[in-house]
């Protein structure tokens, strides 16, 4: 496991940037890290990507000095496990609808005294041959990064709890599935959700937790990083969305 450029940036006050991809191909996940991401996140949730998938992934994008993240599919401790053996610096926990489920997405995460993570050689912990094994979960405790995501009226019911909670790295408002659970699903313009996801920015301003948040297009990045967010990501699909159809109009409408 390397150094977590991320969490470091993030110590230093700084602002950070990625994208989530859900495709299992090496080369595309190399080809994005290229592009001056500073985490790329594997979507295990929102996508077929395996443990086995992941640990290739990160291989590629820690090539070029990227931090290798996954969005695991439950807020399960089994779950979580798999993939952080995989060698990926942190993960994001998705539905995490109580301050209790969050404390136990941390202590999935980190192994004791800290939590209750298994301990076996892994791709994680180099197999155990690069520095002894008690060193390794101490610097895993230190290194990895635990997001947990706010993305139900529920969790931002009660976001204080989340914001005392030990452990948590970061807040990551998830405006779609927020809409939804406030029955404006893709809304998000409408004044309700817009007060529920500021709501959370001013419970986490001042805190030692990062405001985080996803951000489909450059303009609505700068307006969250004016509202105090410092974790951002967005997904390819729109530029390649954007991209080829500009192309394709430009080209067939000569």
């Amino acid at each position: 496991m390397l150094v977590n450029t991320v969490k470091e940036k993030l110590a230093q006050g700084g602002a950070v940037f990625g994208c989530f991809l859900r495709y299992a191909e090496p080369s595309f996940a190399e080809f994005v890290a290229l592009q001056g991401w500073d985490f790329v996140i594997f979507d295990g949730e929102h996508g077929t990507l395996e443990p086995r998938d992941v640990e290739n992934l990160a291989r590629a994008v820690e090539l070029r000095d990227t931090t290798p993240i996954a969005r695991v599919p439950t807020n399960q401790a089994h779950d979580i496990l798999r993939f952080l053996d995989t060698g990926i610096h942190g993960v994001h926990v998705p539905w995490v609808n109580t301050p209790e489920a969050a404390a136990d997405a941390v202590r999935s995460v980190k192994y004791w005294p800290l939590g209750m993570r298994g301990l076996a050689g892994s791709r994680a912990s180099d197999w155990g041959m690069s520095e002894p094994i008690g060193e390794y979960t101490q610097r895993a405790n230190r290194e990895t990064m635990v997001v947990v995501h706010i993305e139900t009226s529920a969790a931002v019911d009660t976001i204080d709890d989340y914001v005392s909670t030990d452990g948590i790295d970061v807040l990551f408002i998830g405006p779609t599935d927020l809409s939804h659970s406030l029955g404006h699903a893709g809304d998000l313009g409408h004044p309700e959700v817009v007060a529920a996801m500021d709501q959370v920015a001013n419970a986490v301003a001042g805190s030692d937790k990062v405001l985080g948040v996803f951000a489909g297009t450059a303009d609505t990045a700068v307006r969250w990083l004016d509202k105090g967010a410092r974790y951002l990501a967005t997904t390819p699909d729109g530029f390649l969305q954007t991209g080829m159809r500009g192309y394709l109009d430009h080209v067939r409408d000569r």
